[in-house]
């Protein structure tokens, strides 16, 4: 049985895998912000001690593995994956991201630094076959981090603090690696668009109060994972036409 091209088989492997990766990213979560080691000998012994599922992430995992199988599929080359395996490689960090810096307001160096090692290998791998894409990568690396970094340079000058964390900063010079110079400045462009929206829903259900820090890293999550499943094109035009006031035609 085939779903858009692609055997039932690969969509069950993938929910199996994104059930433990889910698990394995709660694990990060506690790990990563106490610079403890994540791969260690004592992994089994204390999940022994300690285990406790954490079904809401690995149930989002499972449907973004599974929403990542059914829009890239499986190719029969090593290079046809190399979208399917960077966005697989990516979530886990990602959604380590959004939960660290929601509970704690950080996204850990070790994180951003591992996103940013892989990007850069994932990026060379493409270089085998259109070295092109590998220049965008890396022009995307340098877009995403300069824009960050020149919002928060420039609020400094303003506010006289950050406007925006370094820790941001970083993961969107990461990020860049993995989506090119034009889908960076897209995500850039959503994550301040759901920033805006969802920080006066926090502000006025009074979860949040209006002189209080807002993480932004979980915004430049959403934004990231809207755009690996919907099309630039369409989200191109809805946020040129939403900036514009409706006056962008297309």
């Amino acid at each position: 049985m085939y779903i858009n091209d692609t055997h039932i088989g690969f969509y069950l492997l993938a929910a199996i895998v994104g059930l433990i990766v889910g698990q394995f990213v709660d694990w990060l979560n506690e790990r990563l912000p106490e610079y403890k080691k994540v791969f260690t000998k004592e992994i089994f012994k204390e999940y022994k001690v300690r285990f406790k599922p954490n079904y809401i992430l690995m149930m989002i995992t499972v449907a973004i593995y599974i929403g990542l199988v059914y829009k890239f599929g499986v190719q029969r080359t090593f290079i046809g994956n190399l979208n399917l395996i960077k966005y697989l490689i990516l979530t886990p960090m990602l959604l380590s991201a959004f939960v660290i810096d929601y509970r704690l307001q950080i996204i850990p160096n070790r994180l951003n630094l591992t996103m940013f090692e892989i990007g850069l290998i994932i990026a060379f791998l493409f270089g085998t076959s259109n070295v092109a894409i590998t220049i965008d990568m890396l022009l995307g690396m340098l877009a995403g981090g300069g824009i960050f970094l020149a919002i928060t340079l420039i609020g400094g000058l303003i506010y006289g603090k950050e406007a925006m964390g370094l820790g941001d900063v970083k993961l969107m010079g990461a990020l860049g690696l993995y989506f090119g110079v034009t889908n960076i400045v897209i995500i850039a462009m959503m994550s301040f668009l759901i920033g805006a929206i969802l920080g006066i829903v926090l502000i006025l259900s009074k979860i949040k109060k209006s002189n209080e820090y807002i993480p932004f890293g979980p915004f430049i999550v959403i934004a990231t994972f809207i755009s690996i499943f919907i099309p630039f094109e369409t989200l191109l035009t809805a946020l040129m036409t939403i900036f514009t006031l409706g006056m962008y035609k297309g």
